[in-house]
């Protein structure tokens, strides 16, 4: 194995840390191939990033938290590709969609861009709006508010105004963690403009991967029988299924090419 920068360090300890809720030290120094004193100095700088909580021997990943924007976009690619291109094959010409923020609701904004024609695309999220403008036949409305630079996003009271006025066919939505409850995500303003996108469209689609399955977060933007359509990369867990099939939602395993 390469020895890795401490940067890329950083990302494995994260990615792992999507997979897995709680990570121990003596294992990453394991895997990742340098002393356990290492990782522990990784683990702080983590920590005063506010990207983990450091445990006796180990990190877990904080409830309400998870990796910027830009670094959630490099992890699970695969996965969210092959979820992006199950998903547009729900979209038809001349149909709206509402699209919330996130790395995988970006991703399949990149794969409409590609594969769809005359849609017109609702978006809260800049990185969502620059990869549809690819295609100059879909139209794309931004939603005015306060900027989250974090995240890419407009948020607040003029965000969910300005989605009052307006229909959509389809609501795309990702989420930090999907519970028997339902779809949730740390931040309570995302979920604010989640719930107005929803409410404002005849469906919802929930697009997420594996790793978000029984993880909480902060708040519930949707509950189960909100959701028509989840489209994941994996079986989710029993529990998920039951609760699934009790709202009637539609599972869709999307399959990596």
């Amino acid at each position: 194995m390469t020895k890795l920068s401490k940067k890329e360090r950083h990302e494995r300890i994260l990615h792992e840390l999507v997979a897995s809720s709680t990570l121990r030290v003596s294992e990453l120094a394991a895997e990742l191939e340098v002393s356990t004193e290492t990782i522990r100095r990784d683990l702080y700088e983590l920590e005063e990033r506010g990207l983990i909580n450091r445990t006796y021997g180990g990190a877990v990943r904080p409830l309400g938290a998870e990796p910027s924007a830009s670094e959630r976009h490099r992890l699970m690619v695969e996965e969210r590709e092959a979820i992006a291109a199950a998903t547009v094959q729900l979209i038809k010409p001349k149909e709206v969609v509402a699209i919330g923020s996130g790395a995988t609701t970006t991703h399949v904004a990149r794969r409409m861009a590609a594969e769809c024609r005359d849609v017109t695309v609702i978006t809260h999220a800049f990185s969502v709006a620059t990869v549809l403008a690819a295609n100059p036949t879909i139209q794309v409305l931004i939603c005015p508010g306060r900027y989250h630079g974090r995240e890419g996003m407009m948020i607040g009271p003029e965000t969910l105004e300005f989605l009052q006025s307006y229909n959509a066919n389809w609501a795309i939505l990702g989420a930090t963690g999907v519970t028997p409850e339902g779809f949730c995500d740390v931040d309570a303003d995302a979920c604010a403009v989640y719930r107005a996108m929803m409410h404002r469209a005849a469906a919802t689609i929930a697009v997420v991967d594996h790793t978000k399955f029984d993880q909480s977060a902060l708040g519930l933007w949707g509950r189960w029988h909100d959701v028509a359509h989840l489209v994941t990369d994996r079986k989710p867990p029993p529990a998920l299924v039951r609760a699934a099939e009790r709202a009637r939602t539609e599972i869709t395993i999307a399959t990596r090419r």
